[in-house]
């Protein structure tokens, strides 16, 4: 059976050689906005027997999450583009999510690309130290540099997911961003800059 340390919604860090040989597989979706290239790069951690609803259920404090396992997700876009209703300027952004106590998920974009793994966990195995990781106290490490936070719409899931997957699909001059896990899904429209 496949470890997954660090999941969506986990906290434990630690890594040995045999483990990050294990890590979950690293997709980089991609779509035209406007003529820009948008993508996103990310990790896949499966859900397994657990719920989405127990690993909410277990956040605390800010309850700003990475959106993905191992390695910090991004999120680029050749052009300026608005996601939901907030302006982004070209560039590349780390990519979290923000879970509220209360109403919707939001998309988390921050303009700083997470930290090299050693300066987290000094004995990571060599091919993963420079890899850049996520900030877990994310509001004290990085909140103000955030860049831009939407709030994503809810709907179930078509089907069952079992691997953590975020999809970029065209859709009415723009594209939407998916986040699919279990029986959820949540969605956020990007369009041109204007």
């Amino acid at each position: 059976m496949r470890k997954i340390l660090i999941p969506v919604l986990a906290l434990t860090v630690g890594v040995t050689t045999a483990q990050a040989q294990n890590a979950s597989p690293r997709e980089n979706p991609s779509v035209s906005v406007g003529g820009k290239a948008v993508s996103v790069e990310y990790g896949r951690p499966s859900l397994g027997e657990r719920t989405v609803d127990s690993l909410l259920s277990q956040l605390q404090g800010d309850r700003t999450w990475r959106a993905g396992s191992e390695q910090v997700s991004t999120f680029t876009t050749e052009g300026d583009v608005v996601v939901g209703d907030q302006k982004v300027p070209a560039g590349k952004y780390s990519l979290y999510l923000h879970v509220a106590e209360e109403g919707p998920i939001s998309l988390v974009l921050n303009s700083v690309l997470g930290q090299p793994l050693i300066d987290i966990y000094p004995a990571a195995p060599e091919q993963l130290k420079q890899a850049p990781w996520p900030h877990f106290d994310y509001q004290k490490q990085i909140g103000d540099k955030e860049v831009a936070r939407a709030a994503m719409t809810k709907s179930e899931a078509s089907e069952s997911v079992d691997m953590f997957t975020i999809a970029l699909d065209a859709a009415d001059g723009g594209a939407t961003l998916s986040i699919l896990w279990g029986d959820a899904a949540w969605s956020v429209g990007i369009k041109p800059a204007m």
